[in-house]
């Protein structure tokens, strides 16, 4: 199975992406390329150094949301592109796109949905007083962190720990999750019914 994972920064999950299908734990799944909106993205360092195909589309180039995601569409029909993987991607997809790849694009979210949804997921569960936090895979709809969920994992927030202490431990948690939610859509293991994702 072709898989695009889109990216804008750092890159550790497409990083614990490849570092699992290096070891055979996306069940056949073939990273065939990475899009980064940001050409300063060290995530598209991390897939030009092992020759991932990289493309950069930078948003200043296009006149709207919607050119955009026509030529990412265009991009990735071209591929023959059969799953959509969110890796820090920061651009919310438009509908046009979200519906051509209705229940083919996954987002993974550093927090507990439908807690904390947005961009600040770490920042705003540990400034709440929370206890427990966590990791979200879910599937990507219209409405932002909204999706089916797939797969979440908690975290402890412990009295001593600084917000950089749970941002570390968020990180590990989707390291873990995210290749197995990958490797679940690649082996047909997920089915939707309804808000409920049933893992088979």
């Amino acid at each position: 199975m072709k898989i695009a994972v889109l990216v804008s920064g750092n890159g550790s999950n497409l990083q614990a992406l490849i570092d699992a299908e290096k070891k055979g734990n996306l069940a056949g799944g073939k990273i065939a390329v990475v899009i980064s909106d940001n050409p300063d993205a060290f995530a598209v360092t991390r897939a030009r150094k092992i020759g991932i195909e990289t493309i950069v589309l930078k948003k200043q180039d296009f006149k709207s949301r919607e050119d955009f995601d026509t030529e990412l569409i265009r991009k990735l029909r071209d591929r023959k592109i059969e799953l959509v993987v969110l890796a820090g991607f920061m651009r919310i997809l438009t509908d046009a796109f979200i519906e051509e790849y209705k229940n083919r694009i996954l987002n993974i979210h550093p927090a507990l949905l439908p807690s904390f949804k947005g961009a600040h997921g770490i920042k705003d569960a540990f400034k709440s007083g929370t206890k427990v936090t966590g990791v979200t895979v879910h599937f990507v709809e219209k409405e932002v962190d909204s999706g089916p969920i797939i797969l979440q994992s908690s975290v402890c927030i412990r009295e001593e720990d600084t917000e950089a202490d749970l941002e570390e431990k968020i990180h590990k948690e989707e390291h873990k999750l995210y290749p197995e939610a990958v490797r679940l859509f690649v082996e047909g293991k997920l089915k939707i019914e309804g808000r409920k994702v049933k893992i088979m």
